[in-house]
């Protein structure tokens, strides 16, 4: 597949046409007098895919993580003085 720069005055004119080749997979340069200024690429290879268990096994969660606090921070949080 060749890459060709779309002129600017063209794209606008044909920009559904555009949008649907981009959607594609296809990546249109825009720009002119032959030089890219900018890209239309397809949205959905914007996304990265999401990956799971990325910190399995470097995070320690203390077994007391869900304990209640102590009196002084409760107080503190309360804005009352000791």
């Amino acid at each position: 597949m060749s890459t060709i720069v779309v002129p600017i005055h063209q794209a606008k004119s044909s920009l559904s046409q555009l949008v649907k080749r981009a959607a594609g997979g296809e990546t249109i340069l825009i720009g002119s007098y032959g030089r890219a200024e900018a890209a239309l690429s397809s949205a959905a290879s914007a996304k990265r895919k999401k990956r799971l268990g990325l910190l399995a096994g470097k995070l320690n969660i203390p077994d007391d993580f869900d304990a209640p606090l102590p009196p002084e921070i409760l107080a503190a949080f309360a804005g009352e003085s000791e």
